[in-house]
């Protein structure tokens, strides 16, 4: 009798330490507890440390408080501006009401998983490639408003953070945005390459102008710029000649005469024959020959005309 009753208590202390010890629960420090109660949801919460339940009357459901770091797929959708791209992101949530992400969602991270990829296909509807690729704050924003919206009410899930990690563009539009910047770069080289040469001609001319004011100074750049040339060891020595030198030449050269645009040369009129006969020495005929002086008949006898 006394062994059956020693092993009835061994039995009952064993089945007490096992109800003791399924009554035990540890939560953590970034855990919150919940306790079910035949079913039915205690309102109040177990913070972290060590608590009791009772054994198959309540179980304990845990919940992580951490920040959640979730991967949003990558999403293919068509911009505003008919543009095909493909949008990945991540979203930055953690649970807010352990009570309402347990009862009210079934699997919160599923949940706000599908909720994110729905959300990124919408904004990427709504946006244009250049608010994409340059202006992410803004669609980070909007879309950490379109996610939180269903979720931090109704699910005790608040959105931290939604960052857009790539956007991947076809082919095509890779090549065309290319040659764009290409052709912005050389636009902006040519503006900077002339806005140089306005500047330096402006120098130069000031430089003109104060070397006009004192010849020494133009000559002792000349004398400058030889010492420059014979430094690089050549064999070639160039002496630039003094611009004043040139100018001294030409003054001094005489002008020549030519006859003013648009009046003709004076060309001497040719002296009339009847005044040169006149002019000239008279002859005496000899007396032996009859007749006057260069008697000479008018016109000579015409031949008879054959029969």
């Amino acid at each position: 009798m006394e062994s059956v009753l020693l092993t009835l208590v061994v039995v009952l202390g064993f089945a007490l330490l096992v109800a003791v010890a399924r009554g035990v629960r540890i939560v953590q420090q970034y855990e919150t507890g919940i306790v079910f109660r035949l079913g039915r949801i205690q309102q109040e919460v177990r913070g972290p440390g060590l608590h009791l339940i009772v054994p198959i009357v309540d179980r304990m459901q845990k919940v992580n408080m951490q920040i959640v770091t979730m991967g949003v797929p990558a999403q293919e959708g068509i911009t505003r501006d008919n543009v095909s791209v493909r949008v990945d992101a991540v979203v930055y949530f953690r649970v807010i009401d352990p009570i309402k992400a347990v009862v009210n969602v079934q699997n919160y991270l599923f949940a706000v998983s599908q909720v994110a990829q729905t959300s990124l296909r919408s904004v990427i509807g709504q946006s244009e490639l250049d608010q994409l690729l340059s202006d992410r704050d803004a669609l980070n924003a909007q879309l950490k408003a379109v996610i939180d919206e269903p979720t931090e009410g109704p699910w005790g899930i608040r959105i931290e953070r939604v960052e857009i990690k790539d956007v991947a563009l076809p082919e095509g539009m890779k090549r065309s945005m290319s040659r764009q910047a290409e052709a912005e770069r050389e636009r902006r080289a040519r503006i900077i390459t002339a806005d140089g040469e306005f500047q330096a001609s402006k120098r130069l001319a000031a430089a003109a102008r104060q070397m006009s004011s004192d010849p020494a100074a133009l000559q002792l750049r000349m004398l400058q710029t030889v010492v420059e040339v014979a430094a690089e060891k050549n064999s070639t020595l160039v002496m630039p000649l003094p611009v004043e030198l040139l100018r001294f030449f030409d003054k001094m050269a005489p002008a020549a005469e030519a006859p003013a645009a648009g009046q003709k040369a004076e060309v001497e009129e040719p002296v009339p024959v009847e005044e040169e006969l006149e002019e000239l020495p008279a002859i005496d005929a000899p007396a032996d020959l009859p007749g006057t002086p260069f008697d000479v008949p008018d016109r000579a006898p015409r031949p008879e005309p054959r029969s």
